[in-house]
């Protein structure tokens, strides 16, 4: 049975939905059946490159198609005698690869890197023979592409070839589009591999290079990688959802109806507009049933107008709303403000007639290629160029935004392949960037701007902007009012960091702004210091509480595993290799009962059996962790507590507990006061206790201050300060 036989997406099929130009399957058995009968050329150009090159020259008329040639003699030259798991000779996939390239617009110097790009990896080809036959561009291109041996590097080989393949995209984004277009060729053809092999290679598909294709804004390669990744780790779901696209396919459209009408009214309007309905794919479809609970047959598809120019887009959206009922809410102007893969358009939903809602996009022609292809529409952004035949209002370099300048610089910072593999996951995960305009005095970048994923605090803008030098970050303002490192930036903030004029004299970052970051780049620098300070003997020290007191923290460090498992300060984890740390939430201590689950960048948080969080995070599916205390913790080992007394409303009443809490030896982290209420007020502590022993005793001595008529262990801790 063929790869497309039993793969569960069919490509042609998807096309079709999706309403836009994609690889014909009819063309891919075209360049089978050539390949099967060899190289020999006609008048110059061999069979199997016909198709690529009737594609290839559509976007690109004087395009030189010797060079191609070239490349396709050598690339099969150098393939022949191999096969593919599902008996095609093996130049039938490089193929592939270019025509999917082709296209989506790319220039010729792609193409022929495309053609190559399995030669050095899996043939007697060398990187001077390309470099030497079809110049350094193409050899860099290759080379960016081709796999590390799991010979030399082992385990490390799949993560290390992804850091590769990124650092050579830094320099020339050609090198990811190859990658994805080998990828989603490899996909469509992956129903010949186990099951366990399709779900692996499916998996990372789902969390590196479906990410990449969002950020490099090549929708027509992400939607279908979506599909076929769908189909591959949630079969289910996909049959479901591919059950309901086919009973409404029945039907007719509701969708062409109000698209005619739209026709007519923008043709009145002496608008040039085009107007399609736009399939959705399975993965869109199966949002929109999971966010609605339920799709009619307006939800299978979109509208898309298709202008000539910017202003007219603004002139249909004006009519549309004119002539149809608008949903405000659905109102997105993406054309003011791109998305930060380029993506530009205008987003909007109409009613028809008959009550069908018509999700609507409006976008030029060139927008629109944009939006399939991202950058590889751009054709090529580092060749010497004038400017002048950039489209007005476009960055100079489109392709190094924020997140691909942030991958780059914390990938130079994490020698270790699973940290590395695992912060990489984490980063493209963040869907979204925001721009955070920096005006403290050492801000240096482009008028002053940060780019940082979406939820990002204040302690990832530190380190965005200063790096190292940020473990001295002691505070920060946004939008002109003081706030907590911890506070989440929304796009358009204004940040002021507060760093500190002696940073020699700091004691450095608290393990709780862990808790706040967002970026590989602030969790891998504080993780660094933690085990520095650590490393010295004594305990990593944070910056003074509200009172004035010098707190000290429990005991954080990357530990190796041992017999039972991974240990740090006072806990073991049997989870070799974890760093460990307290949870800041229920603050536990000998002897509670704990348990622990693990969380970004390799680490297991130990909570209280009883902390809220432990429950939420069961009910999420969350795997718990055996955790315990040492042996040595029932010793006089210091640790951490949040305390809540609860007392009536009285003067000197936080002097006295604070006196009481003194004489017990505990130092006071940090303290919050809620306003009264009836006469009844709350106070937080967050202590250092010298002994974990103590805590019954401050206990009793905290309830004996006058007016405290209860103190009990915190559920949740209030965060306050600036830390």
């Amino acid at each position: 049975m063929s790869a497309e036989a039993t793969n569960p997406g069919n490509p042609e099929a998807a096309d079709r939905r999706r309403g836009r130009p994609g690889p014909a399957l009819r063309g891919l058995r075209r360049i089978g059946r050539a390949a099967l009968l060899g190289p020999a050329p006609r008048d110059g150009l061999p069979d199997a490159l016909e198709h690529v090159a009737k594609v290839h020259r559509h976007h690109h008329p004087d395009a030189d198609l010797d060079t191609l040639s070239r490349a396709y003699q050598l690339a099969e030259s150098s393939h022949r005698g191999q096969t593919r798991k599902s008996g095609e000779p093996y130049i039938t996939h490089p193929l592939a690869v270019t025509l999917i390239l082709a296209e989506l617009g790319a220039e010729t110097t792609t193409l022929t890197a495309s053609l190559l790009h399995d030669t050095v990896e899996d043939t007697d080809v060398t990187l001077d023979q390309v470099r030497a036959e079809f110049g350094t561009e193409v050899c860099y291109l290759v080379d960016g592409v081709t796999k590390l041996e799991k010979v030399d590097y082992g385990t490390a080989a799949e993560p290390e070839t992804f850091r590769k393949m990124l650092v050579a995209t830094g320099n020339d984004v050609r090198v990811m589009s190859i990658k994805l277009a080998d990828r989603l060729h490899n996909m469509r053809t992956l129903g010949v591999m186990r099951p366990e092999k399709q779900a692996r290679i499916a998996g990372v598909t789902r969390d590196v290079l479906i990410p990449l294709a969002e950020r490099l804004g090549v929708q027509a390669l992400k939607t279908e990688l979506e599909d076929l990744v769908f189909a591959i780790l949630h079969p289910e779901e996909y049959a479901e959802t591919r059950r309901l696209v086919e009973k409404y396919g029945g039907h007719p459209d509701p969708l062409a109806e109000i698209a005619a009408r739209a026709r007519t009214i923008l043709a009145d309007a002496g608008i040039d507009a085009q107007v399609l309905v736009r399939p959705r794919h399975f993965v869109s479809v199966h949002r929109v049933l999971l966010a609605r609970g339920r799709i009619t047959g307006a939800d299978l598809g979109r509208l898309l107008v298709l202008v000539a120019e910017d202003a007219d887009c603004y002139a249909v959206l004006g009519e549309l709303h004119t002539c149809f009922t608008p949903v405000v809410s659905e109102f997105k102007d993406f054309i003011a403000a791109p998305k930060f893969n380029l993506y530009q358009s205008l987003h909007t939903a109409v009613g028809g007639e008959t009550g069908e809602i018509a999700e609507t996009l409006i976008r030029t022609h060139r927008m629109h290629r944009v939006a399939e292809a991202g950058v590889i529409a751009l054709g090529n952004p580092y060749a010497p160029t004038d400017g002048a035949d950039a489209p007005e209002g476009e960055r100079a370099d489109p392709t190094r935004p924020g997140w691909l300048d942030r991958l780059l610089e914390w990938q130079r910072t994490t020698p270790d392949p699973d940290t590395f593999w695992t912060s990489l996951r984490d980063d493209l995960a963040q869907d979204r960037e925001i721009t955070v305009f920096c005006t403290d005095a050492a801000a240096d970048g482009p008028a002053g701007t940060i780019g940082l994923p979406a939820g990002a605090s204040c302690v990832d803008a530190a380190y965005a902007k200063h790096g190292e030098a940020a473990h001295g970050c002691i505070g920060a303002r946004v939008n002109g009012r003081l706030a907590t490192l911890g506070t989440v930036l929304h796009d358009g903030d204004n940040l002021h960091l507060l760093m500190a004029q002696d940073a020699d004299g700091l004691a450095g970052p608290s393990p709780e702004w862990l808790d706040h970051t967002r970026t590989p780049a602030a969790r891998l620098a504080i993780s660094r210091w933690l085990a520095r300070s650590q490393g010295t003997g004594e305990p990593p020290a944070a910056p003074a509480g509200r009172h004035g007191e010098r707190r000290r923290v429990p005991a954080h460090r990357p530990a190796g595993p041992d017999r039972a498992g991974a240990a740090s300060g006072l806990v073991v984890a049997d989870l070799p290799g974890a760093t460990v740390r307290l949870a800041g939430c229920c603050t536990p201590v000998p002897p509670d009962t704990v348990t622990g689950f693990a969380v970004r960048g390799g680490t297991v948080t130990v909570h209280r059996a009883l902390c809220p969080a432990v429950a939420r995070m069961a009910a999420m599916g969350r795997q718990p962790v055996g955790v315990r205390w040492r042996g040595a913790a029932k010793g006089g080992h210091g640790c951490r507590v949040t305390l809540l007394a609860e007392a009536f409303s009285r003067p000197h009443l936080l002097p006295d507990l604070t006196e009481a809490i003194a004489a017990q030896g505990a130092a006071v982290v940090s303290a919050a006061v809620e306003p009264p209420h009836e006469q009844l007020v709350r106070h937080t502590y967050t202590l250092h206790l010298p002994n974990a022993a103590g805590l019954p005793s401050l206990m009793r001595a905290m309830r004996q201050v006058p007016g405290v008529f209860d103190v009990v262990r915190a559920a949740t801790a209030v965060r306050t300060g600036n830390c």
